[in-house]
């Protein structure tokens, strides 16, 4: 009788077929959460009343310039989710930094949206997660 014995890959532990299918969701959100900011910000920067602001708040902008930041920030988001999904090197470590970023500026946007930045917050947290814990879809 002959055993058959499963390939070992580095870093391969019982949890890493589900990480490696977070990276792919990762990127997935990553694309839909950047094309939402882009809404986000065009909205912003059209109409400056669009956001009601809930109660006061030490960080306070122009939403015109929240506008300009979630539109910048949403197209750099969209197009690395894109570049996460081609499985590209760059884009997974520049996507733990816009991630980063993101939950940076959603908190500060908390006074404006705050169900969407807490939302917001947390999936970046989950994308850094999905991103850090697993290698290359390509690796053997």
């Amino acid at each position: 009788m002959s055993q058959h014995t499963a390939r070992s890959t580095p870093g391969a532990g019982p949890d890493a077929g589900w990480a490696a299918g977070g990276t792919l969701f990762a990127g997935v959100l990553m694309t839909v959460t950047g094309v939402i900011s882009i809404f986000e910000g065009i909205a912003g920067i059209v109409e400056d009343e669009v956001y009601a602001r809930v109660g006061s708040y030490v960080f306070s902008w122009d939403l015109t310039a929240w506008g300009w930041v979630h539109l910048v920030l949403g197209i750099l988001v969209a197009i690395t989710g894109w570049g996460i999904l081609k499985n590209l090197d760059w884009a997974r470590y520049l996507g733990v930094a816009l991630a980063s970023l993101n939950i940076i500026v959603q908190f500060l946007f908390l006074p404006y949206q705050p169900v969407w930045a807490i939302f917001s917050m947390a999936i970046s947290v989950f994308i850094i997660w999905a991103l850090v814990t697993t290698e290359s879809r390509t690796a053997v």
